[in-house]
């Protein structure tokens, strides 16, 4: 038989054993009214881990950036500053326009996934009545487009002091916010402390089949709560996918630090293949993500590498005893 390998993103992850038993063994209730009693602890768990108030359980980090972004910029006329290669500007089809009528301003994301500060400072705006109101700093960390480069610490407490300054709160697309947790060696709670608002990820390499949180203050929840109800992200009985979520944060995240190790192994294999139409960032893989770069003047595509990459030979489904 053939083992299948696949590499395409850590979107592709399937629950674990311990993780289907506890979805078939869960206690359920009505989430919408607040009742059921695996989301509501699994809601602690996270809030607490990032030493934070509350959370709220969405069905997709997509939904979740949603929220934060409509509720901090509640007021018409709002706008979200926002990295050019961020998840919520470039693979979110423009919700935050579509749905909450607010405008995502973007700057430059540098190869680190950071953006200059001295940049950001002259796009905050709304003293001007003829401007938008600058109402959100968003970042992501880890940056996913940037090849899951984890945001120093020293950065985002060097932005955390420009924003209060504005006073304008900061939002963090923590999706993979534990990935970054290992690699900097940081509690999240220390990663995401000046951020208004945190979304967190279990169904990427956490493993969980469905789900995201999004964590802050007891208001910023409560008015977060109403908006998932109005786009259609109230779920039920939805403590059947919080109890794989619940698992993830206690079995799989221990585990992420080995996800790293494997990560960076396959990006030194490659490069060590000496190929000139092939090169690997190795020194700053910092995470699970690793990006093959195909050089434009090869004559092999990036489509044609993979094409070759699913095909199985005859050899590849023998396995010696």
């Amino acid at each position: 038989m053939a083992y299948i390998v696949d590499l395409r993103s850590d979107t592709v992850t399937k629950p674990t054993e311990s993780m289907k038993h506890a979805m078939v063994n869960s206690a359920l209730g009505d989430d919408v009214v607040g009742e059921d009693p695996t989301v509501n602890a699994l809601e602690n768990k996270i809030a607490t881990m990032l030493g934070k108030q509350a959370a709220l359980f969405v069905p997709s980090g997509t939904m979740g950036n949603l929220i934060a972004v409509m509720v901090h910029c509640s007021k018409r006329g709002s706008e979200a500053i926002v990295g050019e290669t961020s998840h919520i500007f470039r693979y979110e089809q423009g919700g935050a326009a579509h749905l909450g009528n607010v405008l995502l301003t973007t700057i430059p994301n540098k190869p680190d996934g950071t953006f200059d500060l001295d940049t950001l400072e002259g796009k905050i705006r709304g003293s001007d009545i003829h401007e938008p109101i600058t109402s959100l700093v968003a970042v992501e960390n880890t940056q996913n487009y940037c090849g899951g480069k984890v945001l120093p610490l020293s950065w985002l407490d060097e932005l955390a002091v420009l924003c209060k300054k504005y006073s304008i709160p900061i939002h963090m697309d923590g999706a993979r916010l534990f990935n970054a947790s290992v690699h900097s060696k940081q509690p999240p709670a220390r990663i995401v402390r000046d951020c208004a608002s945190v979304s967190v990820c279990f169904s990427k390499g956490l493993s969980a089949p469905v789900g995201s949180a999004l964590v802050g203050s007891y208001h910023f929840i409560e008015q977060a709560r109403r908006m998932r109800k109005m786009l259609g992200g109230g779920m039920r009985q939805a403590g059947v996918l919080a109890a794989a979520a619940l698992v993830s944060l206690d079995e799989v995240v221990p585990l992420l630090a080995l996800d790293h190790k494997r990560a960076h192994r396959l990006g030194m294999v490659i490069q060590g293949l000496f190929l000139k139409s092939f090169t690997v960032d190795v020194e700053n893989l910092h995470t699970n993500i690793v990006l093959v770069k195909i050089q434009p003047e090869s004559p092999i595509t990036a489509d044609q590498v993979l094409q070759r990459l699913a095909q199985v030979s005859l050899a590849e489904t023998k396995v010696s005893a």
